[in-house]
């Protein structure tokens, strides 16, 4: 695609379009150009203009999964905590925290412990206090777990009544059963940081089976009675034998307010919170927040949040967007609901206006959103850091991307996504800057594994088999992308070279389709059971990759006797009606990615239901298991050993075709530079820069239009 003849073609092609642009851009848009500012208008050089090939569909953090969504919420919101340019934590709207552990354990006082001089809590209490306090006989790692605790408890036996559904019935008011609970004694441990490992050390000084042989249901009785399964599976949350709770402590910045004046504080997190597992609104947040516990309000710059397991990704959760409470708590949509004439009862907020005029504490204010047209932001002179150097950010919806490109040359737009076919030409021209590198994100084709054939993994592999994705990458790419094979990060040791990609082979393909009943009919189509095998890919319009991405795999599957429709749709209709109803067959997407391992939301089987990241339906319980392992592995040396048998398994299974990980370029116009005060408050000026881990936009607060380039000392 794209070469020889058709090159020089679209070549001429683009004279057209540009002649016309820049003979209509001035009666026809808002946008002053370069030369405009030349001739007296400098408000242009005060205002960023970027472009998208789709819509925003919902501004609300806790409530979007959409990259452009997301874009425009990163400028309005701020969360407790981002990355920095090397990408350590850095505190945002939090000032400090600490991460420590809670941990506890019941006294089991049928089990020996060796060396101490009884089984009753106080001897237990005092043998782990002797330990700690003299260690040298122990193990380096025992010794170790032992210095990190801070302090050690007894917590008295107490009794309590709770009532449970009987387990497997559905009619919770018929089947209730009372339990009288008498727990024993604890013991709770205050740890200094989190150590996964403790009772495994621990088990080293009580005894190897002191709490493997801890028998909850002695201490529990039921009324009516149950059978032993039963009660086991009831008592076991009532009473673990073991716990651990991480712990974070977050302190707020003083002076952090939101656009609307009302300061930010510590119950506006907690609301966030609470908004995102409020089933109504149907956050696809969910899954990061539910190990949370229980968030404590130490003061209103401060919290507590207490998790109920270890979950080694829950630093980096709190980078999420904070709502303010008072104006989308109850009581808030309750009227809104009145004044708009719906149910109170039935409202959430989904339904809210917010989403289409958010306010958060971020860098800019939301002023305007047109819909389909363009998405308007105004510079928020009270933000905690200093105000940015725009004063607007503008983002308008151009979904061809010609157009976009005739823009940027006119200078109607200020940053422009390089097309690999232009990558050579563009990245060498001396009027722009530009900046390149790897993608933190993969490209690949879903299948609804709902749906016949793709309930089969055979069928899957045989699609991915029949697919040249080398070619994609040389015709389509321009070689700007290289070959992936599962769902981590190419950049990151979680990625599992070992696994080899998916050949090429046609033939390969056939025999599997074969052997799953697949054969050709009369007129070469394969069909099963007298039904052909067709179905329909889809992608999202305004992308010319996943255009042709769409047409090259319709041609190769259907070069094995597979009948393919495709169908392009606007973005918004893609997303809303088709992904998050689950209303597809296969389709061309993306995902980008964090450098976090934790996969969750996007392969764990709990999440394909609707708005769930999960919309392909992937359900297999080793990856489960695997993706609960990572979630609670602290110890980097494990967790890269489960995510490398966790992509060999979903390779292995071909839930998507994993096609491969982009390279991108963008470039700016030379006079975008960064613009800093020195000590006497004077600007200085410096080249835009990427950082070590290649994101060039790191410092967009600081950017700066000039009418003139600059002259830099370096």
């Amino acid at each position: 695609m794209r070469k020889g003849v058709f090159l020089s073609t679209r070549r001429f092609l683009i004279l057209v379009p540009l002649v016309l642009s820049l003979l209509l851009l001035q009666s026809y848009f808002w946008v002053p150009t370069y030369d405009e500012q030349a001739r007296g208008n400098p408000g242009r050089l005060e205002e960023y203009i970027n472009a998208s090939i789709g819509d925003a569909s919902i501004l609300n953090p806790i409530l979007s999964a959409d990259s452009a969504s997301s874009e425009i919420e990163s400028q309005v919101f701020d969360g407790l905590i981002d990355r920095d340019e090397n990408l350590h934590f850095r505190g945002r709207v939090a000032q400090s925290w600490e991460v420590t552990e809670e941990a506890f354990f019941f006294v089991n006082d049928a089990a020996r412990v060796p060396g101490a001089l009884g089984s009753e809590p106080e001897s237990v209490l005092r043998h782990l206090e002797q330990k700690r306090n003299d260690p040298a006989a122990l193990s380096a790692p025992v010794q170790k777990s032992l210095q990190n605790i801070r302090a050690l408890t007894l917590l008295p036996p107490r009794n309590y009544t709770v009532t449970r559904p009987r387990p497997g019935s559905d009619a919770k008011a018929a089947a209730e059963i009372r339990l009288e609970v008498a727990a024993p004694a604890r013991i709770k441990l205050v740890l200094r940081e989190v150590d996964q490992d403790l009772f495994t050390h621990l088990a080293e000084i009580l005894g190897a089976d002191y709490f493997t042989t801890f028998q909850a249901a002695r201490h529990i009785t039921a009324a009516p009675a149950v059978s032993e399964t039963d009660l086991a599976a009831l008592t076991e949350a009532l009473l673990p034998a073991i716990e651990q709770n991480p712990v974070i402590e977050f302190r707020l910045r003083p002076g952090v307010r939101f656009h609307d004046g009302r300061a930010v504080g510590a119950a506006d997190v907690r609301f966030t919170y609470e908004a995102i597992m409020d089933p109504r609104n149907l956050s696809p947040r969910v899954a990061d927040y539910e190990p949370v516990k229980e968030i404590h309000i130490l003061d209103p710059l401060t919290l507590r949040i207490v998790y109920k397991r270890l979950y080694s990704p829950a630093i980096g959760t709190w980078a999420m967007g904070i709502l303010p409470r008072h104006l989308l708590n109850a009581e808030a949509l309750k009227q809104e609901a009145v004044r708009s004439g719906k149910d109170p009862a039935a409202f959430s907020m989904r339904q809210s206006a917010f989403n289409r005029a958010p306010v958060g504490c971020g860098p800019f204010v939301f002023k305007e959103w047109k819909s389909d047209q363009a998405i308007f932001l105004d510079r928020f002179e009270d933000y905690w850091e200093g105000p940015v150097n725009y004063k607007t950010y503008a983002y308008r919806i151009i979904p061809d991307l010609l157009t976009q490109e005739m823009e940027f040359y006119a200078g109607t737009i200020d940053s422009y996504g390089v097309q690999p076919y232009q990558v050579e030409r563009l990245a060498g021209d001396p009027r722009f800057q530009s900046f390149s590198g790897t993608s933190y994100s993969y490209a690949y084709i879903g299948y609804n594994l709902r749906r016949k054939p793709f309930d089969d993994p055979r069928v899957r592999r045989a699609l991915a088999m029949a697919i040249d994705v080398n070619k994609i990458i040389r015709f389509v790419l321009y070689n700007q992308g290289e070959r992936t094979t599962g769902p981590f990060l190419r950049q990151t040791d979680f990625y599992n070279d070992a696994v080899a990609p998916v050949p090429f082979d046609p033939q390969g393909a056939l025999r599997l389709l074969a052997e799953a009943g697949w054969q050709p009919d009369a007129e070469g189509r394969l069909a099963k059971n007298g039904q052909r095998l067709q179905f329909t890919l889809i992608s999202n319009s305004g992308n010319d990759i996943r255009k042709s991405i769409l047409a090259i795999t319709q041609d190769a599957w259907k070069q094995i006797g597979i009948d393919v429709r495709t169908d392009l749709l606007e973005w918004s209709v893609f997303i809303q009606e088709r992904v998050n109803k689950l209303d597809f067959d296969a389709l061309v997407l993306g995902w980008s990615m964090g450098i976090d391992p934790d996969l969750y939301q996007i392969w764990h089987s709990s999440q394909t239901g609707p708005h769930q990241l999960n919309f392909g339906g992937y359900r297999n319980p080793e990856a489960d298991d695997l993706i609960i392992k990572i979630r609670q592995e602290y110890n980097h040396d494990r967790l890269v050993d489960y995510c490398h048998q966790l992509h060999a398994l979903i390779a292995r299974d071909q839930p998507y075709t994993f096609l491969y990980v982009p390279k991108w370029t963008a470039v700016l116009d030379k006079r975008i530079v960064i613009r800093d005060a020195d000590a006497e408050g004077r600007s200085r000026y410096r080249r835009i820069t990427p950082t070590k881990t290649g994101n060039h936009m790191f410092y967009f607060n600081q950017w700066i239009k000039l009418a003139e380039m600059p002259q830099f000392s370096n």
